[in-house]
């Protein structure tokens, strides 16, 4: 079935209170189009970046207590997994949708992007769109707008990713959950493409 995009109803889900019944509720109402969207977007992403691109929805596996806050599809060229490795997501908290490239905590690559980031500097603030965010936490809902992203914010970055174990980053687009572009499928699909687009080069300087 082709993607059909999302709807505030999916959204709804995160208010859904205790484990066992929000995950119900995700495995039968989102899973499925996250599916959809991972199988549609890995074929543009391994053309955009030269090499297979594999989708991973998240299963919130190890999960035994707390409801998952967000929810998401990653792609990354591993078939096994996209955590140890630079990757992107699409995903959702209760408020909005995300569109991201992605580092986190257990990538050795985020040293490698950290130096480059710091060498590119200039280039990454003129030519990110002035409405995408930065975070250091991909738990992080809220996360700095690159408008406010100035040489120190880079740097601060740079050394949190160097020196913290537990430092990560994404960098992409928020869509507020009310936007009725979520719902089209066919727009939604041209609005992720475009912004992993611009998202590539990141993607290149953390290897």
């Amino acid at each position: 079935m082709p993607f059909q995009g999302f709807t505030t109803d999916d959204f709804d889900v995160f208010q859904i209170d205790g484990l066992e019944p929000r995950m119900n509720a995700l495995i039968a109402r989102v899973r499925p189009k996250l599916n959809e969207l991972g199988d549609e977007v890995a074929p543009l992403l391994s053309s955009l970046t030269g090499e297979e691109m594999f989708p991973h929805v998240a299963k919130h596996a190890r999960r035994t207590v707390h409801a998952p806050n967000d929810t998401w599809v990653a792609w990354g060229p591993n078939k096994r997994g996209y955590k140890a490795l630079p990757h992107f997501q699409v995903g959702m908290f209760q408020s909005h949708l995300f569109i991201v490239f992605a580092i986190i905590y257990e990538s050795t690559n985020k040293l490698t992007f950290a130096e480059a980031m710091l060498r590119n500097m200039d280039d990454i603030q003129t030519e990110l769109p002035g409405g995408y965010f930065w975070s250091t936490d991909h738990l992080d809902s809220k996360g700095t707008p690159h408008t406010d992203m100035d040489k120190a914010a880079f740097t601060e970055l740079s050394r949190k990713l160097r020196e913290v174990k537990k430092a990560e980053v994404t960098c992409g687009l928020r869509i507020d959950r009310e936007d009725p572009l979520l719902s089209d499928g066919d727009k939604l699909l041209a609005v992720v493409r475009q912004t992993f687009e611009t998202l590539l080069p990141l993607y290149r300087m953390s290897f």
